[in-house]
């Protein structure tokens, strides 16, 4: 502590200007250097300080309002969120009470149009099979009649000689003249 004080006695003592040098006394300029820092400090750092802290305040403060608007807007969005939650519920009510008898109409409804449509299916089922039928029929009755189109051409054509050929021809052709006459 005798440093201390020495130090600040010998203020006054200092040597001349020419010569330069460092106190290498820590306990002598530490607490010199701090008062000062310090002291410019507190003189010029007060106002930006004080501005600074002022200007938080201020953004917390508007934070605060826009907290409290979206606060109330929220709340009154819940409450017409309740409003329509309660008519919601009574709609329901009324659908849950009114819905019964016509889920019982429709499901009537529904197996009538089922039945219905049933019935129409085995109709076309029926008409498609007798179609089928049909066809079959057609398409055998064309076979066997070409089976014995061909059956009958290959017996002419075996049995067939110039000779018979040639008073065949002049039969019809006989044939053909008098329908002819007769015609005319």
């Amino acid at each position: 502590m005798n440093n201390v004080t020495d130090s600040f006695v010998s203020l006054g003592h200092w040597p001349s200007a020419g010569s330069f040098g460092f106190n290498t006394d820590i306990l002598a300029t530490n607490p010199i250097n701090l008062s000062v820092v310090l002291g410019v400090l507190v003189f010029f750092g007060k106002g930006v300080l004080s501005d600074l802290l002022d200007n938080r305040k201020q953004r917390i403060l508007n934070t605060i309002r826009n907290s409290e608007e979206l606060r109330g807007g929220a709340i009154e969005q819940l409450e017409k969120a309740r409003a329509r939650l309660r008519k919601v519920e009574i709609e329901a009510d009324q659908f849950r009470v009114n819905g019964y008898s016509e889920i019982e109409r429709e499901k009537l409804n529904l197996i009538n149009s089922t039945y219905k449509t049933l019935e129409q299916l085995e109709n076309y089922k029926n008409e498609t099979i007798h179609f089928e039928q049909e066809r079959a029929i057609n398409q055998v009755q064309q076979r066997v009649f070409q089976q014995a189109l061909q059956g009958a051409l290959g017996t002419l054509n075996s049995r067939l000689t110039n000779e018979l050929h040639l008073r065949t021809i002049s039969a019809n052709i006989d044939m053909f003249g008098t329908m002819r006459e007769i015609t005319d």
